[in-house]
This record gives structure tokens, C-alpha cells and sequence, in this order.
């Protein structure tokens, strides 16, 4: 019987969940939260899910494990970037934790859990894993042969089919709304009849499961979930989508019904969401802004290109990136997701770049100039904060970072796309993510319907791990957030650490932990040729 559950929910606001708690939707969750602790949970800087989960997993800080985007640049000053992997995770995770204090944990459809890491217990990976790979990354290896004996399970359902995600950002058409919804209702019934499986035959002190689809459905279909954007009279189309939309949480409730049933009245269950969501209607284009700043330079005079008017989408980086003219480019947004801005370091021959002597004014120069930028029809500020690298990334992965990382103000979302204008507007509110996540626990020792104030993403860690009776290491950023426990608590019983693993700078980390796991060198052109063929290498 599992000790502790955690179940990540991606992306989940309050500010959708309590409507649904009260309207009738999620009953369980309701009582759940009846009977436990409730917070809001601060995200980290950006709240983005590569990096959130991973500072969840972890109690560090991106700049602690490494992990700043889904890209990842190749070194420190290389204008080139790759997919971030498992290879990048520079840290402890709590399951790695679990293992070395020969707990057994079940870990499913996180994200960076490829190549896999090594792992006492079962793992199935998520994220952008391709479903013709899944396979390769489950363990222990004769795992996936196990799960495709179950009755319904489907690989092609449970992984990622980059042609349908990619509309999470860059839309549908009307007519795919209703069956893009139902396969993320189906696919979180399939990761949850695996968790049920592996929890009858290969029990753990540490079972993790993570849902997806809650992230998925609010950024492409906000406008229906957000009870200040309902329309008074919807049409049979927005109501049929609506409905939709709270049958997959209805449907989610279910799910987690079953999930905490099956471990039992004495189990600490833990939710969390990596960030939380809000509705975006401005799109800030920081490239073309910076071009006319004069530090920014496009290849050829193609000029902005048609679709730049709210397509935002991962389809559009890399080819994107090489349109700039690097003879002439000395600041560039890489991603719209890391909201980053990267100065270009000096080449070996010092002919284009920044050299150092000018860094500082060059960085200064574009704060205030980010600062100063107001919104051409309201005369509002666009940029509400912009931190230095070193203000929110300093640790041993400090200088894989952005120089500059930016929150906008209101409902505004970075874009990297060349457009005719530095600001735009989407046609329709969607989704996007803010750092207000949630928090909700029950289980002994944990506070009864309680609601206590905001806690920190990297607080998830150590509570997961004083939930085990584990020793909670010094050099964790999280704390152990006693607010949401109560006087005294204690676990029931305290695991002895026998050598909790360290960090290693990624420089000289080039294999992932579990390195006899890693993929062969046919495998490895298997998933590159995957990522290649959906624009992610070049």
C-alpha cells in the first residue's frame, strides 16, 4: 500500500477549480479539501512546466538543477539550442531521494523522464515523449510488455501526438474541439488504469501520477472555463464545448476518487499544479521590438511574416530562429515560453556579439527601454517586471540562462514572431499560465480543513519527503511548510538516508543518471529523427 500519492495536476488554478468544487463537478475533491490543507503555491521564475516540475521534483531553483525551458542552449554562449531531456534534470529528484533510502516509488508521466533516469521502482515517462518510443523509456524494461496486456491500454493515446498538441497554442478549428477534449479525457483514464495496476502488483512507499489535461484544456479552451468569460447566450457550439470541457473534470474527479480510494485511509495524497493559469489577449512581439531597438536583425526581406498575428505555438521556434542575421543581431528572444531575453556573447574573432566591456550598459539599455514600453492604445505599461540573470537563476547553471527574463502586465504573452507591429491582439481569449498554482493535502499529521497562507513550488519537495519519515537535505531551497501541519507531526516512521545523491554540474554530467539505461545508438537516431521530422532540430 502506498504511503504518500502525489498527483500532479498541470496547470490548475483555484480560480477554475472552485467553481467546479462548488457547482457539483469535482464532489471529491471537494470533500478532499474538507477534510485537509489548501494553499495557493507560488511557482517558479518563469512558471513554465520543464522548469516548474523539475523545482518541484527537486526543492531547487532552475538555476540550482539546470532546467530553464523545453530548449536548452547547447553551451553557455551558443546561439544554438537543443531538446531539454532527462540529460539536463542536474539535481536530486525526490524518487532518486526515495530510492537512495530504499524506498520503492511509482512515478508516472512527468515530463524530462527521458532517456530514463535510474529509478527504484516502476517508471512510465511523459511529456513530450514520442508514443513510439514509449517502450524504451519505461522501466523496468520489461515493463511496457506488462502494460500491453492490459485491456485497454493504448501507447498511441497515452504519449503525445505532436500534430494535436501543438494546437494547445496554436488552435483548432471549431469542428475538433469536441474530439481533441474526449482524447484528453480518455488519455487520463488510461494513465490512471496503470497507476491502479501497478499499484496492486508492484506497491511503493511513493506513487506519482501526473494529469496533463488540465493544462491543455485551459490554454485552448479558457473562455469556456472561466466563469468571468462565459458568453450569456452561448451558441449550440460554445455549449456543446462547455460541456465537454466539465465532463473531462467531472471525469478527472472520478479518476482521483479511485486513485486515493485504492491507497487507503492512511495515506498522505498530495496535489499540485507547477503554475497556475489566467486568460491572455495581448501578445507582445519582443523580437521585432528589439529590431527596433537596433538589436535585432532579420535574413532577407521577407518581412513579418502572415501568420504572426496570434499563432505563438513551439511549431514556430526553431525555423523562426534562423531567420535572424546574426552578423547584426545583439539581443534576440530564442522562445516565447522562457519570456527570456539572450544578449549574444562576442564571437572567437570579436567581430559581432556584445564584448564584455559593454555588457552591463547593453543590459541596462534594454531594462530601461522594456521599463518604458507602454501599451500603444491604453498608454499602459506593457512590461511589469524584468529581472537580471543573476537576480533569479544564480546557481551552477546560472549562465545557461536568459540574460533577462520579463512578466508582462495583465493579459499579455510574449511572442517571437516578426509582425508588422510590437504589440498584437488574439481573436479570442485563451489561456496562458500565471504563478499562482495549488496546493492540497490530506493525510496524518496534515491540518484539517484548513487554508493556509501561500506556499513556495519548492515546499512540495520536503513535504513529500517528511511525509516518508525521510531526512529533508540541507541544500534544498524548499522548507518544510509547518503551516500545513499539525503541531508536532511527525511521520509514522523515519527512513535512514544512505548517501542522498548530489548535483553535478551538467559539464561534466554528460550521461543521465541510470546511465546503463540510456538509449543505444540506433534508439538515439529514433528520437532524433521524431523531433526533427516536428521542427525541434535542425
Amino acid at each position: 500500500m502506498a504511503k504518500t500519492i502525489l498527483i500532479g495536476l498541470d496547470g490548475a488554478t483555484f480560480t477554475v477549480l472552485d467553481p467546479l468544487m462548488a457547482g457539483g463537478v469535482m464532489p471529491f475533491l471537494r470533500d478532499l479539501v474538507a477534510e485537509g490543507v489548501r494553499a495557493t503555491l507560488r511557482s517558479v521564475i518563469p512558471p513554465l512546466t520543464p522548469p516548474a516540475w523539475t523545482s518541484l521534483m527537486t526543492g531547487k531553483r532552475p538555476g540550482e538543477h539546470g532546467v530553464f525551458d523545453f530548449f536548452q542552449k547547447e553551451t553557455p554562449n551558443s546561439r544554438y539550442f537543443r531538446f531539454t531531456t532527462s540529460h539536463d534534470v542536474q539535481a536530486a529528484t525526490i524518487w532518486s531521494m526515495a530510492g537512495e533510502c530504499g524506498l520503492r516509488s511509482n512515478v508516472l508521466n512527468f515530463p524530462l523522464m527521458f532517456p530514463p533516469p535510474a529509478l527504484n521502482g516502476c517508471l512510465v515517462p511523459g511529456g513530450w515523449m514520442p508514443w513510439r518510443q514509449l517502450r524504451l523509456g519505461c522501466r523496468p524494461a520489461a515493463l511496457f510488455d506488462r502494460l500491453k496486456e492490459l485491456p485497454s491500454f493504448n501507447p498511441r493515446e497515452l504519449s503525445h501526438d505532436m500534430a494535436l498538441e501543438e494546437k494547445v497554442l496554436e488552435g483548432c478549428a471549431a469542428e475538433e474541439y469536441l474530439d481533441w477534449i474526449m482524447l484528453h479525457t480518455r488519455r487520463e483514464r488510461r494513465w490512471t488504469e496503470i497507476f491502479l495496476y501497478l499499484m496492486r502488483e508492484e506497491p511503493a512507499d511513493f506513487s506519482a501520477i501526473l494529469f496533463d489535461g488540465v493544462d491543455k484544456l485551459q490554454h485552448l479552451c479558457w473562455r469556456f472555463l472561466d466563469p468571468s468569460l462565459a458568453p450569456e447566450r452561448p451558441t449550440p457550439w460554445e455549449h456543446e464545448v462547455q460541456s465537454a470541457c466539465e465532463n473531462y473534470f467531472r471525469e478527472l474527479d472520478g479518476l482521483i476518487a479511485e486513485i486515493v480510494s485504492s491507497a487507503g485511509p492512511g495515506a498522505t495524497v498530495v496535489f499540485a499544479s507547477d503554475h497556475g493559469f489566467g486568460p491572455t489577449s495581448d501578445i507582445f512581439y519582443i523580437n521585432t521590438w528589439l529590431e527596433r531597438q537596433g538589436r535585432l536583425a532579420w535574413a532577407g526581406d521577407r518581412g513579418a511574416r502572415p501568420d504572426a498575428t496570434h499563432q505563438v505555438g513551439i511549431n514556430q521556434i526553431a525555423r523562426h530562429v534562423f531567420e535572424m542575421d546574426w552578423e547584426r543581431t545583439t539581443a534576440y528572444g530564442a522562445t516565447p515560453s522562457s519570456q527570456g531575453i539572450h544578449i549574444v556573447r562576442p564571437t572567437s574573432d570579436g567581430t559581432v556579439g556584445v564584448p564584455a566591456e559593454a555588457y552591463d550598459r547593453v543590459r541596462d539599455e534594454l531594462v530601461e527601454g522594456l521599463m518604458g514600453l507602454r501599451h500603444p492604445e491604453t498608454g499602459r505599461p506593457v512590461v511589469a517586471e524584468v529581472w537580471a540573470r543573476d537576480d533569479v537563476f544564480a546557481g551552477p547553471f546560472e549562465p545557461w540562462a536568459p540574460d533577462l527574463t520579463v512578466r508582462l502586465e495583465g493579459d499579455a504573452v510574449v511572442s517571437i514572431l516578426r509582425s508588422d507591429s510590437v504589440m498584437g491582439r488574439r481573436p479570442e481569449p485563451a489561456g496562458t499560465h500565471r504563478p499562482e498554482g495549488v496546493f492540497l493535502a490530506r493525510g496524518p499529521g496534515v491540518h484539517r480543513g484548513a487554508s493556509v497562507a501561500e506556499l513556495s513550488l519548492l515546499d512540495v519537495a520536503p513535504f513529500v519527503l517528511h511525509s516518508l519519515g525521510m531526512p529533508i537535505p540541507d541544500d534544498l531551497s524548499g522548507r518544510l511548510p509547518l503551516q500545513a501541519l499539525e503541531a508536532g507531526s511527525s511521520p509514522r516512521r523515519v527512513v535512514k538516508a544512505t548517501g542522498v545523491r548530489t548535483p553535478v554540474a551538467a559539464v561534466m554530467a554528460p550521461e543521465p543518471m541510470g546511465a546503463d539505461a540510456a538509449l543505444d545508438a540506433e534508439e538515439e537516431q529514433l528520437v532524433l529523427k521524431r523531433l526533427s521530422a516536428l521542427g525541434y532540430l535542425e
